[in-house]
C-alpha cells in the first residue's frame, strides 16, 4: 500500500479531529520492520510488534466506504497479522468521543485498561481522553 493513499484515507477518516498523517509520516513508519498494514487503501489497519505485544497504531477507513464492515476486517487482519508475528496481547488507543471505533472495539472484545486525560485537543481548545484498550491475541 502506497504512503499517499493512506495518507489521503487518513486525513479524510479523521477530518476535524486534529490533524492526519503525512505520506512522509507513512513511509517513515512502514519502512520498519516492526510495522504492517492490513486492509486497502480505503480501510486500513497499520501496526507494528514489540517482545510479543502489539499496538495499534491507527485505523482509518474513508468515510464513504463506512458502515460497510470494512474497519472491521482491517481489525481482524491487524489481530490476526500481530499473532502471526508472535504477539500475544495488543493494545490501542481511542478517543473517548469517538463512538463508532469504540463500538467496534468492543464488538471485537478490546477492553480499557487506562485512560490518558485531556490527551486529543478539539476543536474550541478543549480536549478529550484517550482510551487505552487491550485485547488478549495469545
Amino acid at each position: 500500500m502506497m504512503p499517499e493513499a493512506m495518507a489521503a484515507t487518513h486525513a479524510r477518516a479523521f477530518a476535524g479531529q486534529g490533524r492526519g498523517w503525512s505520506a512522509a509520516e507513512f513511509a517513515a513508519l512502514l519502512a520498519s520492520p516492526l510495522v504492517f498494514v492490513a486492509g486497502d487503501a480505503q480501510s486500513f489497519a497499520l501496526g507494528r510488534v514489540i517482545a510479543g505485544e502489539a499496538e495499534l497504531l491507527t485505523l482509518a477507513t474513508d468515510p464513504a466506504m463506512r458502515r460497510e464492515g470494512r474497519a472491521r476486517t482491517a481489525l481482524a487482519g491487524f489481530e490476526a497479522g500481530a499473532r502471526a508475528r508472535g504477539a500475544v496481547r495488543g493494545f490501542l488507543e481511542v478517543a473517548e468521543d469517538n463512538t463508532a471505533a469504540r463500538a467496534l472495539y468492543a464488538a471485537c472484545q478490546w477492553r480499557e485498561v487506562a485512560r490518558r486525560a485531556a490527551y486529543y485537543p478539539r476543536a474550541g481548545g478543549r480536549a478529550v481522553d484517550a482510551l487505552v484498550l487491550e485485547k488478549r491475541l495469545g
